[in-house]
């Protein structure tokens, strides 16, 4: 009976080819959960989305959706459309859509009864509210207030994935898949997003390799190994924590087990042919028999990414005197100045579109400065990491002959026991690289940065497309590398384990930040709406005016402050609403979330409950909306 309130899979297993990713697996997922669903590269996570979303079918077991369930994810494509962006976001809300459709038609047959029973269905959805909900969402995705007119055709790749996104938490969704969303965005917008997902009342499944926005979201780990799934309960840290644990109970199992079995056996193996001790030895080899068999721990591909020593690490390596950087006539950064000495670890903030990737081709050597030097020591060896590096891999070549371009006289086995540290083991090595995903592509281009042995490393989104164990064996290869290196990521746990300082790329300038992740965090929120006046006044006179001035700017002021008064408190009335839903609304969704109100109440309170969340839920978004008219009024009238 209570299956129509979760997802629920039991002894489920399904392939894709001849491979075989799931076998008897088993979970549940109930409403409100907030679910990681973890795993190495090709153990079958996207593909469990597929199969939720009912793209693909299993082969054995069943896996159970309530049907009533909307569920929303995030296209892989976005047309080039001449749609504005909001409009574009819009269409994702398909119940919103299918009204206004309906409500159309009605109109030109002129139904009366027909318009109004559709204008009541929008609002009870909030229909009415659909392009505040739609401008909140793409402000909090980066998009500014004149972009969201703009044709989404003239959107590059990673707006376009966020237009998608947007598409997707617009939904009003029951079940949310999540797909490695973090990929294209920047960290204030990863920021926003995990508070957005916090507050998002239906269920959400997530495939991420980002551990702090995985901490920062998910109460529920489900990890995928060895083709079947363990469940947890908790974020990532708490996973791992837990994990470590049932490995160690396992591995103690194991062990145990196979000294059991060298005792039995050794008893066989002596007194088998005596005939006096036949009868036990019979029974000693019966026992071996029956003897459960505990699998070994199979241990994840381990990888060994360790640099080797540079063969030289001159200091400084890499000098900027007043640098201008762009591209033709377009200064997108000035008056740059930066030194890189061995041992400089060095992480680079600020917004998408800032600068960041910018400066790193310009230390890279693939953009000239526009004006200043850019000084270069003898002896410098970069090792540049950069996602567009994946596209310039030789699709019909191997790994292997990727390798031999760098060092054409060196040995094969070499070659060989060098690439299996990095996945590529046995014949792998020998396949063209065109099929390889993502991830063995960044595997590879890092395999061959890192035999070339480099004082300085330049990693722009190195770990786009690793996996989770991959990006902890890069971490550890950092922490143990003597040159200097520049990283940009949007992986706060990458940037934590191997950065020292942070420089921010703002305002065409970059600058030394003074503090860390957490001090950008709130840097991000921060409002820079005042300035102050510079300028000295060397005059009585001018400084009487001076005076003056701002006596009456103070008076104005305080006059626009008591005009703006009631506007102010319609402002605080409506946030203090919205906390006693929000608050309301969360005391129900912990409720839901809890798997034992599921065998302790009715499926009339069940049903009951569900009602509630959903007015309430209701009742936020109008809120919110009410909100936001209220703000953009009181911007308005304080400019």
């Amino acid at each position: 009976m209570f299956l129509n309130y979760m997802i629920k899979a039991e002894n489920l297993s399904f392939m894709r080819g001849s491979k075989l990713l799931l076998t008897a697996a088993q979970f549940t997922i109930f409403p409100g959960q907030r679910v990681g669903l973890v795993g190495a590269n090709g153990t079958g996570k996207s593909s469990l989305f597929a199969l939720i979303r009912g793209e693909l079918k299993q082969d054995h077991g069943e896996l159970s959706i309530p049907k009533a369930w909307r569920i929303a994810s995030v296209a892989q494509e976005t047309p080039a459309l001449d749609t504005p962006a909001r409009d574009y976001v819009i269409a994702g809300d398909s119940e919103y859509m299918a009204i206004q459709t309906a409500l159309t038609q009605a109109e030109l047959n002129n139904d009366g009864n027909a318009i109004a029973l559709l204008h009541g269905q929008l609002d009870t959805i909030g229909g009415y509210q659909i392009e505040a909900r739609a401008s909140a969402l793409l402000a909090g995705l980066g998009f500014t207030t004149e972009q969201l007119n703009h044709p989404v055709q003239s959107f590059s790749g990673g707006w376009r994935m966020r237009l998608n996104l947007a598409q997707a938490l617009i939904a009003r969704a029951d079940l949310l898949l999540l797909d490695e969303p973090t990929n294209h965005l920047d960290l204030d917008t990863i920021i926003w997003l995990e508070s957005w997902l916090v507050r998002f009342p239906g269920t959400v499944m997530i495939i991420s390799h980002d551990r702090d926005f995985l901490d920062g979201v998910i109460t529920h780990t489900i990890h995928i190994e060895q083709g079947t799934t363990n469940s947890y309960q908790g974020n990532y840290s708490s996973f791992q924590r837990q994990r470590a644990e049932r490995r160690a109970q396992a591995q103690q199992k194991f062990a145990k087990e196979q000294d059991q079995r060298a005792h039995l056996q050794s008893f066989v193996d002596r007194f088998r042919a005596k005939a006096s001790k036949a009868k036990q030895a019979q029974s000693r080899l019966k026992a071996l028999e029956k003897l459960t068999a505990t699998a070994p721990l199979d241990e994840s591909v381990s990888y060994d990414l360790t640099f080797p020593k540079p063969d030289k690490l001159p200091n400084p390596l890499i000098k900027l005197d007043n640098v201008q950087a762009g591209y033709g006539s377009t200064v997108v950064l000035k008056a740059i100045h930066f030194n890189l000495v061995p041992g400089s670890r060095i992480g680079l903030l600020g917004r998408n579109g800032a600068g960041k990737s910018t400066l790193t081709k310009l230390l890279a050597g693939e953009i000239q400065p526009l004006t200043g030097d850019r000084e270069v020591s003898a002896g410098l060896a970069i090792g540049y990491f950069a996602q567009h590096q994946l596209d310039t891999l030789h699709p019909e070549e191997t790994a292997m002959a990727h390798l031999l371009r760098l060092d054409p006289s060196a040995a094969e086995q070499k070659m060989r026991d060098y690439l299996g540290r990095f996945g590529f083991k046995g014949d792998r090595a020998f396949e063209p690289v065109a099929p390889f995903s993502g991830g063995e592509k960044a595997r590879l281009v890092l395999a061959m940065l890192i035999y070339q042995r480099p004082n300085l490393l330049l990693l722009d989104e190195p770990t786009n497309h690793l996996d989770l164990d991959m990006r902890e064996a890069l971490v550890m290869a950092l922490q143990e590398f003597s040159g200097a290196m520049v990283v940009v990521s949007h992986d706060r746990h990458f940037l934590r384990a191997t950065v020292d300082d942070y420089y921010l790329v703002a305002n065409s300038a970059v600058e030394h930040f003074k503090g860390d992740l957490d001090d950008y965090s709130q840097w991000l929120n921060e409002q820079t709406s005042s300035i102050e006046d510079s300028c000295v006044v060397n005059s009585q006179a001018d400084n009487a005016e001076a005076k003056d001035q701002k006596k009456q700017q103070r008076r104005a002021a305080a006059a626009q402050r008591e005009q703006l008064k009631p506007l102010r408190n319609k402002i605080k009335k409506a946030e203090m609403a919205m906390q006693k839903v929000e608050q309301s609304l969360a005391l129900i969704n912990e409720t839901l979330a809890n798997p034992d109100i599921y065998q302790s109440k009715s499926a009339e309170q069940l049903k009951a409950l569900f009602q509630q969340q959903g007015q309430q839920q209701n009742e936020l978004e109008q809120l919110e909306a009410e909100w936001l008219e209220l703000e953009a009024q009181y911007e308005l009238l304080n400019q």
